[in-house]
């Protein structure tokens, strides 16, 4: 038998109603029979356990209700838990133990019936000999009857039971899509707590995205305006030394050098203040230096007192902007540093290289008699590492040419300096923007 799970005051409820229709049963038991106390115990019993197992409670009935018949005893109050027990077969049992309950409610009529009518006469006095048609009326008549009434005793609570079982399926069945459709409002909710999530690590992406662009931005300016500064700043100074030099001997030749001194300043204030509008505004970008503007800046260090040999091999490529600053910007200061560091009496060499997939620019310039580098300051590559006396002119140049997808490289050789730049110019090299 299958026992249901209840609770503790449940269980004790039904015991407690099973030994209260017993007592009542022996109370108002008027008729003296000896099997009375066992077809009591027997519907009490039924009672008890007609919740926590109801097949074993529709057994227990069977067995009491035949007994009852066999013994020939009269139907008592506790045969009232017959219906109890039809009622719970129905309610609580499982597929099949409702259609035994089925079957108990027709096959019990009949059989209740046939009792009352032939078996046990002392409820209904029916003769059991009939001797003309009144009374044979009377006997079919009684017998339909009490069938139907039987039929109803023992229906109405087996439908009642049904009825209850349904609602209950139904309360369940709504309970359970209340249940879905809070389990869906939760996942919507979640789901909507996780797109904004996703728009809000979208947006901090974007601003670190922006911050990571102003922060290149700010190095570019930085980089532009020790450029400016070092170039305009050498060239000044050359320029005044020379005039201080050249007064003694030709005070006229003195107009030449502060023309160009008073056209380098002006033209480095003007950049400096171009590079400080964009860093303060963070609004586009100024116009930049280009190839074409090489020739400038070769007359202006020639101005400034330097001998420049520029020379130029292979189809030039077009090049983008940015490749075409950095070009410029790596000229620039390698020029520079030939002004302040070099042999100024000395030719430099300036050599572009146009191959098919690169451009290569060699710089070679004249080192000072007492300006040497020490070998420990070049690395396993043979490339440059200036150290803090000589500032960050040559760390500058190679970051501008990695940015540009290329790379250079500086070392000195039979008394000569000598910047090796090679910078990309196929379309297919990925560029790394400056701006």
């Amino acid at each position: 038998m299958i026992f249901r799970p209840l609770r503790s005051h449940q269980v004790v409820l039904d015991v407690l109603i099973g030994v209260v229709v017993g007592l009542v049963t022996l109370v108002f038991d008027l008729h003296a029979n000896p099997f009375s106390l066992v077809i009591t115990l027997g519907m009490a019993a039924s009672l008890a356990f007609r919740r926590l197992s109801p097949g074993l409670a529709l057994a227990i009935v069977w067995a009491t209700a035949v007994f009852e018949m066999l013994t020939l005893s009269t139907p008592q109050v506790s045969n009232l838990a017959i219906c109890a027990v039809l009622y719970a077969s129905a309610a609580y049992g499982s597929p099949r133990l409702r259609w035994f309950g089925l079957a108990s409610v027709g096959i019990g009529a009949a059989i209740g019936m046939f009792y009352v009518t032939f078996a046990n006469v002392a409820l209904f006095g029916v003769p059991h000999d009939v001797s003309n048609v009144t009374d044979l009326v009377r006997l079919f008549l009684q017998i339909g009857i009490t069938f139907l009434g039987f039929l109803a005793l023992l229906g109405l609570p087996w439908v009642g039971g049904q009825l209850v079982r349904a609602r209950y399926a139904a309360r369940s069945s709504r309970d359970a899509q209340l249940l879905a459709e809070r389990e869906t409002a939760r996942a919507e909710r979640e789901a909507a707590r996780a797109e904004n999530e996703a728009a809000r690590a979208e947006r901090e992406a974007a601003r670190a995205e922006r911050d990571i662009a102003v922060e290149q931005e700010r190095s570019r300016i930085a980089r532009d305006m020790h450029d400016v500064v070092a170039h305009s700043l050498a060239v000044v100074i050359a320029q005044a030394d020379g005039a201080r030099y050249a007064y003694r001997a030709d005070p006229t030749t003195v107009e030449d050098s502060l023309v160009t001194i008073a056209s380098t300043a002006r033209e480095a204030l003007g950049e400096v203040r171009e590079l400080l509008g964009q860093l303060r505004h963070s609004q586009g970008a100024a116009p930049q230096p280009v190839l074409v503007d090489l020739e400038r800046l070769v007359e202006q260090m020639t101005a400034a007192g330097l001998s420049i040999d520029l020379r130029s091999s292979g189809t030039p490529a077009q090049l983008s902007s940015n490749r075409q600053l950095a070009i410029y910007r790596i000229v620039q200061e390698s020029l520079t540093n030939v002004l302040r560091h070099g042999d100024t009496r000395s030719t430099v060499d300036v050599l572009f290289d146009w191959r098919p997939d690169d451009l290569t620019i060699v710089i070679a310039s004249t080192l000072r008699p007492t300006d040497t580098i020490d070998a420990d300051a070049l690395t396993t590559s043979g490339q440059y590492r200036p150290d803090e006396r000589r500032g960050h002119g040559v760390v500058g140049m190679s970051e501008r040419a990695t940015l540009a997808g290329g790379s250079l490289t500086t070392h000195q050789a039979g008394g000569r300096f000598i910047v090796r730049a090679m910078i990309p110019s196929t379309a297919l090299t990925q560029e790394v923007h400056l701006r």
